[in-house]
């Protein structure tokens, strides 16, 4: 038995769309029965991570395969989360458990107010006993501003609920060395440093054709859960049970680090930058080796569009990004500003310009 699924705690499930649909589109009723039993039967916290929406709404809309557009998909999201929603209610219900519909964006988790209030709404569904089930908001979210998978979002709740397993449910049930069709492939049962990964081929993309992973998206997803201090299991939809009671089953990776700070884990692994501020030595060492907060006088150019608030990286006199944080200035303000002291600023401007480029609070190490 593995100690590490039968001692967790709270645990986040992710499913794609391959194990809830069929390959035309519409939820599969017993694939959705099955796994809700699974999880409704696990004596941990469940947080549900659920692909299915745009798959579930293709049916309806007549839609004979997964559209490519952002309008089309977002549509079909719109039909599909409500037909999806209504299967695990109606599922779950069966087992005496309520379920609540979360929907996140990039902006949730990466904003400091929207953060919290994102953590205190999955905190409070567990405390009342109910099952989150999450999901990306399809029908607002830009390609700007996308998670682009849901293998990658499960791994980034189960940082933010501070989750002690991740179980990465697919229509693979593990990961291989190659091809699982081919008889010269292996399966791997347990992943403990990088170095494991070498040689494996995960190009192969999944079997049904509604989801948007793969295997490259269920190791990504790995890697960012295990260096969150959390450990994966993946494996096939029809094993969850097995896998939830620890049976050795799929394949595990073994945390590689201790868990940091949740927030700032989002911001580095959630956000794409909105732009670029070059620093020059000094401020690339206060920022990198004091932890200090950036300010106005180490600045020596900018790049990018990007308001207040928005997640933008730090480079070095090389280019290289060493830190990516939430800046508290528009792009627009940002020239007037460069190579000054805080203090000649407030003199000039007023006192609201004395403050920091990039909090350190608002600052993570890349």
């Amino acid at each position: 038995m593995r100690e590490q699924v039968t001692e967790a705690r709270r645990i986040v499930v992710k499913v794609g769309s391959s194990s809830l649909t069929t390959a035309a589109g519409g939820l599969d009723g017993e694939r959705v029965d099955a796994l809700v039993e699974a999880l409704a039967g696990a004596p941990a916290e469940v947080v549900l991570v659920s692909s299915g929406a745009i798959a579930a709404g293709l049916a309806p809309l007549g839609l004979p395969r997964r559209p490519r557009d952002l309008a089309t998909q977002q549509a079909a999201a719109s039909v599909g989360q409500g037909l999806l929603m209504r299967a695990y209610n109606d599922a779950f219900a069966r087992h005496g458990r309520v379920v609540g519909q979360v929907l996140l964006t990039v902006d949730d988790v990466t904003r400091r107010a929207h953060y919290r209030n994102a953590y205190r709404t999955l905190r409070r569904l567990l405390d009342l006993k109910a099952i989150p089930i999450v999901n990306e908001n399809d029908t607002v979210a830009t390609e700007e501003i996308r998670f682009g998978d849901n293998d990658r979002l499960a791994a980034l709740v189960a940082a933010l609920v501070h989750a002690d397993l991740l179980v990465l449910l697919s229509d693979v049930d593990g990961l291989y060395t190659g091809d699982p069709s081919l008889p010269t492939s292996r399966a791997i049962a347990d992943v403990r440093t990088v170095e494991d990964l070498e040689g494996i081929d995960i190009r192969r993309p999944g079997k049904a054709g509604v989801g948007t992973g793969g295997m490259v998206t269920k190791v990504e997803a790995a890697r960012i859960a295990t260096t969150s201090g959390i450990p994966v299991v993946l494996t096939s939809a029809p094993h969850a049970a097995a896998a939830l009671a620890g049976h050795p089953i799929g394949t595990l990776f073994h945390r590689l680090r201790e868990r940091p700070q949740a927030r700032l884990f989002w911001l580095a692994h959630a956000t794409s930058p909105r732009g670029r501020l070059h620093l020059d030595a000094g401020a690339v060492r206060a920022v990198v080796e004091k932890h200090a907060s950036l300010l106005p006088a180490g600045i020596t150019a900018v790049d990018g569009r990007f308001a207040a608030g928005d997640p933008v990286d730090l480079v070095d006199v090389g280019g290289v990004a060493v830190a990516r944080g939430l800046v508290n200035y528009d792009a627009a303000e940002m020239p007037t500003l460069l190579g000054r002291s805080t203090s000649d600023l407030a003199a000039e401007l007023g006192p609201a310009y004395e403050r920091e480029v990039v909090h350190r609070d608002d600052l993570v190490l890349l």
